[in-house]
């Protein structure tokens, strides 16, 4: 019985070895081919990827391929308005140019809030580029308000020389602040405006004028002229002449008529006080992510857009009269007395300009410069 039994086990047992070894055999030969197939399928499915690289790369048109830049600018330049049409056009062709490689977007009007506001913005980056006034320019150089010292300067031929002399330092001071220049552009001569009759400075003087923000030492300079500033926005001027807030301001003929403030002061004073100009800018990090090459010709665009702008705005000043009066505008021509009044009261504020608002420096440069440019004339 016992003979039988232990038989019985050990057949069983070889048997259950026999089987154990098989299965593990099967196991063994299955995960090998299993292992051969996914080797096999994912060479093939690499092979697929690379082709598809390399074939999708083919319709890949370089201009595509190639990194885009894209620059957003901003102004207060009313759509429409010259200086708007002058950076749509730098815009179109340089897009053209680049073979859609560079972008620039213009956001007009003060979309984007007062100069001040756009310079911080141009800081973090959320703005790329501008076109401003010295006003605002000053917020990054102060040199350049130096060009629009009142009555300092009677003519553009004087500004032009101005100009050309202290443009490259003016330049080199962007520059070192982090912007590169593409170009000078005028807005024509500031005129007084006012709601009501004021021909002379000293009914000028009675008014509360508006006066650009955050810029307490030119607040200084008007009120050492005598003069009653009212600092606010310049896209709150509208709101402020509705409102009393403001009863005059100070501007060229082409702003005024363009930005639509001449329809609540219809009354302007014809006497030269500054040539409001300024500059449009990009900032260098932005600019030096161009090409090289790209970029000199990017540059003799814009060059060339801003002295057509230049150029026009330059014959819009009288046109730009004209069809303001046609809507309503008197237009106060000042006698030879009245205007010796006017001169005396910009110089009140020299003082409080030379070493506050612009270094000692700039100031008597200009004031040299206009002297010798008058002095060739003469002679």
């Amino acid at each position: 019985m016992r003979n039988t039994l232990g038989t019985t086990l050990s057949r069983r047992v070889r048997a259950f070895a026999t089987i154990t070894g098989a299965l593990s055999r099967t196991r063994t030969r299955t995960r090998s081919r299993f292992r051969s197939r996914f080797r096999s399928r994912t060479r093939c499915l690499s092979l697929w990827l690379a082709s598809m690289v390399v074939i999708s790369s083919a319709f890949v048109s370089p201009a595509v391929a190639a990194k885009k830049v894209k620059i957003k600018l901003g102004t207060l330049a009313p759509e429409g308005s010259p200086w708007f049409l002058g950076l749509k056009r730098t815009a179109q062709q340089w897009a053209t140019a680049s073979g859609g490689k560079v972008e620039l977007k213009i956001y007009p009007g003060g979309v984007l809030g007062d100069e001040g506001d756009m310079i911080r913005k141009l800081r973090i980056d959320q703005l790329q580029g501008g076109s401003f006034t010295g006003i605002g320019l000053g917020q990054i150089t102060r040199t350049t308000i130096a060009l629009q010292i009142p009555m300092m300067m009677r003519s553009y031929e004087e500004l032009d020389y101005v100009r050309s002399k202290m443009g490259p330092s003016l330049q080199a001071e962007l520059d070192k602040a982090g912007f590169v220049m593409l170009g000078w552009g005028d807005a024509g001569w500031a005129h007084f405006f006012s709601k009501t009759p004021a021909p002379t400075v000293a009914e000028q003087r009675k008014l509360k004028i508006f006066m650009w923000a955050a810029d307490p030492d030119s607040e200084a300079a008007w009120r050492a002229a005598q003069f009653r500033p009212v600092v606010m926005s310049a896209t709150d001027v509208l709101s402020g002449l509705q409102t009393g807030l403001l009863e005059s301001f100070c501007t060229t003929p082409v702003y005024a008529l363009s930005s639509q403030w001449f329809g609540l002061a219809k009354h302007m004073v014809q006497v030269n006080w500054t040539p409001l100009n300024g500059a449009t800018i990009v900032s260098k990090a932005r600019w030096e992510s161009i090409e090289p090459d790209l970029r000199a010709r990017l540059l003799e665009i814009a060059l060339a857009s801003g002295e057509k702008t230049r150029e026009e705005v330059r014959q819009l000043d009288g046109k730009a009269v004209e069809a303001m009066k046609a809507r309503g505008l008197v237009v106060h021509v000042p006698t030879a007395a009245e205007l010796v009044e006017w001169q005396k009261a910009a110089e009140l504020s020299y003082p409080a300009i030379r070493g506050k608002v612009v270094s000692e420096e700039a100031f008597d440069r200009v004031k040299k410069l206009v002297t010798e440019f008058r002095a060739s004339k003469v002679e």
